[in-house]
């Protein structure tokens, strides 16, 4: 097992962050990183998608992990989210930055469009969707489950290129691989959702359970299917703009990264704070083996640090 690892070197009032990139459809690599070398992933809680790409962006330590694997071969209820998140923390993250493709449910978000989301809806089922469970129950707050210093700096790296971005934005998150019916997508459109996708439940749910700031960039492939003049999503449609927005997402975390050279400590929303009193069950009644498995996610609540 990989041992936790910290994020030491301080820089003023801070520490120098290390951000961790989880790519979704159409993201699969980040050329632009020096010093790039593949680490061995793994997590108490499973697999990874991958193996993580380490390296060096703009003199930022970054961390890339695809979503769906090597070619894509992990479709979304089957992307092991928690061993995911697990294995960033263990690499030494501090910041978790998501790139997702997504469908719009706005005629004002088309296709090309990025949206920094800030709200999710949880549609899926089946997912593992804690770390905790049997044996240390533990209550995390998801009121606000998007870091605003990470939104901030997402909407400024994309607005200076010139990116058609939108600032906040309510994700529902599907099972799929089906996109969804008519039926589905006008519900959807009633309950105020801006944009839909796969993937970033129970992701953000999980980032927030480890402690680890998290901001989600969508980028819009396609109106799903409510729009009258795009009723029926086309996956040929859908590849071509995902190829666009794949480009941009390149030139978006190349000037990101400056931003986030420095990690605040203590997060100033409270992000790394996240388990501070939502752990219940009593240090007498917790399952030794599953403390064990939390030591990254959790060691700094369960040892007292």
């Amino acid at each position: 097992m990989v041992e936790p690892r910290e994020a030491e070197s301080k820089m003023g009032n801070g520490t120098r962050a290390i951000v961790g990139v989880i790519g979704g459809s159409g993201i699969y690599d980040v050329e632009s990183l020096d010093n790039g070398r593949v680490e061995p992933a793994s997590s108490p809680f499973g697999q990874p998608s991958a193996d993580i790409l380490r390296g060096e962006l703009h003199g930022v330590e970054m961390l890339f992990l695809p979503r769906h694997g090597e070619g894509h071969a992990i479709p979304p209820s089957h992307v092991n989210y928690r061993a995911n998140i697990d294995a960033l923390k263990r690499a030494g993250a501090t910041d978790i930055i998501s790139i997702s493709a997504c469908g719009s449910l706005r005629e004002a978000l088309p296709p090309g469009s990025f949206v920094v989301v800030d709200q999710f809806v949880d549609r899926t089922r089946g997912r593992e969707k804690s770390f905790f469970g049997p044996g240390c129950v533990a209550h995390a707050s998801l009121a606000h489950p998007v870091c605003a210093r990470l939104g901030d700096a997402l909407e400024a790296a994309a607005r200076e290129l010139g990116i058609e971005v939108t600032r906040g934005g309510t994700y529902l998150a599907m099972d799929g691989p089906q996109f969804s019916s008519l039926a589905e997508s006008m519900l959807y459109r009633s309950w105020n959702c801006d944009v839909i996708g796969m993937t970033n439940m129970p992701e953000a749910a999980l980032a927030r359970e480890a402690e680890l700031c998290y901001a989600t960039m969508a980028m819009v492939t396609d109106y799903d299917c409510w729009h009258p003049d795009h009723d029926s999503v086309g996956i040929e449609d859908i590849i071509r703009v995902m190829t666009e927005n794949g480009s941009k997402a390149g030139a978006l975390l190349g000037n990101l990264a400056p931003r986030l050279e420095t990690h605040p400590g203590p997060c100033p929303h409270g992000c790394d704070r996240a388990l501070e009193n939502a752990i219940i069950t009593a240090p007498e009644a917790r399952d030794p083996a599953l403390i064990a498995k939390l030591d990254a996610v959790a060691g700094r609540v369960l040892t007292g640090a």
